[in-house]
């Protein structure tokens, strides 16, 4: 299976704080856990030409993870038609953290995706609330992070078609932390925790529910629905012939 990890890997280069974290980028240290799952990755950051996101790069890619921040602007929207457009034909993506306000999964979810947050350094545990659903498995009751950003609802994202991970929080809030969603032939699936200054990546839990989330969505064997017009199977009464 064929992975491409998207970064706009913008506060890496910017904040200190950051850098120390993640002296590679956010998409270094994905890469480098994915690798020694025995995946097939590459990456792409957002000041690469087509922001790394050619056609042949997607063409290629079996999933697609996606992490941004502060930059969602940025991306043209001709890439985001791009991405949407392989997504429908099959092609999953993995959205990690602040990329809920990406152009590419607010396109797919037609919602705002906003949420409330809080940067305080405050403890998050993450309830396995689907134990059965692959995403979960290897994982036990919950996933604690000493330190996390607070994402919490109201979440505006439709309901998703399955509920995975549900957050709590030190400071009283909790939030969908994970759920999935289909766009046609393609699969999706939203994984919460990841700010950019904590060391949430180096996680052993969250790098395994990252790996099976890319697991689960790997496309299937099925082609692309044809759409429009649509000539008869059978004999129609007013003498329409089938093909």
């Amino acid at each position: 299976m064929k992975v491409t990890v998207w970064n706009e890997y913008r506060h890496e280069k910017t904040d200190e704080a950051v850098a120390k974290v993640y002296p590679k980028g956010i998409h270094g240290r994905i890469e480098s856990f994915l690798k020694e799952a025995g995946l097939d990755v590459k990456t792409a950051t957002l000041d690469e030409p087509e922001h790394g996101l050619t056609e042949a790069v997607l063409a290629e890619t079996d999933v697609l993870v996606w992490w941004g921040h502060i930059a969602h602007n940025e991306v043209a929207d001709e890439i985001v038609n791009r991405v949407h457009d392989h997504v429908l034909k099959g092609m999953g993506l993995v959205v990690l953290h602040s990329a809920h306000m990406s152009k590419i999964f607010m396109k797919l979810m037609g919602t705002s995706c906003d949420l409330k947050w809080r940067e305080a350094e405050e403890k998050e545990r993450i309830w396995v609330v689907n134990p059965s659903h692959p995403i979960a498995e290897g994982i036990g009751e919950y996933i604690e992070l000493e330190k996390e950003e607070m994402y919490g609802e109201h979440f505006d994202v439709p309901t998703p078609d399955e509920l995975i991970f549900v957050g709590w929080y030190e400071g009283g809030n909790v939030f969908r932390s994970g759920m999935t969603y289909r766009r046609g032939n393609g699969k999706i699936f939203y994984f919460q925790p990841g700010h950019e200054t904590y060391p949430t990546y180096y996680n052993k839990d969250i790098q395994k529910v990252i790996i099976n989330g890319i697991d689960w969505c790997r496309p299937s064997k099925r082609a692309y629905p044809a759409y429009g017009n649509s000539q008869a199977l059978e004999e129609i009464k007013n003498g329409q012939q089938p093909v």
